[in-house]
């Protein structure tokens, strides 16, 4: 229920045909007054239910004309199919996913709200007390392999001196890891919460590395149709304009923000203690400045640059890749990759723009 983090070599594919058959979503993007945007449950996509639920989404595409329908999804990799596909306008996804899925298959894509980032919800956990980040040579690990899960363990194998080459992935099922873990030939996981926090509370375990350690890594994003939004700039003012309502509304200490925290816990099938457990490890861009900031930052294309280049060596961005430069991404005053096929935008105009006062 929590899974927001496959990847499946077979989704590429599938995208890949589905914008052939389309003749490129983008293309067919044209000024129009309704929408769909897709969100699967994830704590720190939860705030799209609470939109929905609230009136809040309704209210700001009345304001801007249009008509914003928000749809849950429950499988992570068919909602980006979907969003590829142009079934849908917008859909949540990571950074790498929409890399490696929609611009990996031809869709330029913008990510139009940068929400947060994983600051500890993903983690390494090891049976045995005093475990280090080295005790992984020679290891087993159990994963869902080509995910950010598989991403993370790249990063952390590489902060330790070692390499993939040094240990065994065994790719698992995001729904079996918990009990994986309780048989006596798992050893290892990389996992996120709430899997994380059920697996580490195992007695005589070891946490060897989360998130937290590579901050600003695992996004957490709203991606729209480049065109469609070039198109349809209201659409990414509503879009704006809700996200961040719903923001000052969840991260007050107030009553009006316990309750639509507990909403969106209720919704997300935990209770307000869990969901507050899981935001805690979150790094939630609560106001559109702290957003802003990160979406403009010299860090960001960096760290596209060490996901592009994990992708390219997994054979995640398709099979005519040449190199990680393969599919061009464009940031705030400079881009990278491909000038030519540019694919993937983080694009601040909008976060800029609630941040300034403007979408009121």
């Amino acid at each position: 229920m929590f899974s927001r983090r496959i990847f499946k070599q077979a989704c590429l594919a599938a995208v890949i045909a589905g914008v052939s058959a389309l003749g490129s979503t983008a293309a067919m993007a044209a000024p129009k007054k309704e929408f769909k945007v897709c969100w699967t449950i994830y704590a720190g996509w939860m705030p799209w239910e609470y939109a929905k639920s609230s009136g809040i989404m309704e209210k700001w595409s009345k304001k801007y004309d249009i008509k914003v329908d928000i749809v849950q999804l429950n499988d992570y990799v068919e909602s980006i199919n979907q969003y590829a596909a142009g079934s849908f306008d917008g859909c949540t996804m990571t950074n790498m996913d929409a890399l490696t899925i929609p611009a990996a298959g031809g869709v330029d894509s913008t990510a139009l709200i940068i929400g947060d980032f994983s600051n500890g919800n993903d983690g390494i956990v090891m049976k045995g007390e005093n475990k280090k980040l080295s005790d992984l040579k020679g290891q087993k690990i159990n994963l869902v392999e080509m995910s950010v899960s598989h991403y993370l363990l790249a990063r952390a194998l590489e902060s330790a001196k070692l390499s993939e080459k040094d240990v065994k992935v065994v790719n698992t099922s995001d729904a079996d890891l918990v009990a994986a873990f309780k048989t006596k030939s798992v050893n290892t996981v990389v996992t996120w919460n709430p899997l994380l926090a059920e697996v580490a509370a195992t007695p005589k375990t070891s946490k060897l590395f989360n998130s937290s350690q590579i901050p600003g890594e695992i996004i957490d994003l709203m991606v729209v149709n480049t065109k469609t939004l070039a198109d349809n700039p209201n659409l990414g003012k509503a879009l704006a304009g809700a996200w961040y309502e719903v923001m000052g509304i969840m991260s007050s200490d107030t009553p009006q923000g316990r309750d639509a925290r507990s909403k969106m816990a209720a919704a997300s099938g935990t209770d307000l203690k869990g969901f507050e457990a899981q935001l805690a490890a979150t790094k939630m861009f609560y106001t559109p400045k702290e957003a802003h900031a990160f979406a403009t930052s010299k860090d960001l294309p960096a760290t596209m640059s060490k996901v592009a280049q994990f992708s390219f060596k997994h054979g995640l961005l398709g099979e005519g890749a040449k190199s990680a430069e393969t599919i061009g991404m464009q940031f705030a005053g400079t881009q990278t990759g491909n000038a030519k096929n540019i694919k993937l935008r983080f694009d601040p105009t909008y976060m800029k723009m609630a941040a300034d006062g403007q979408l009121k």
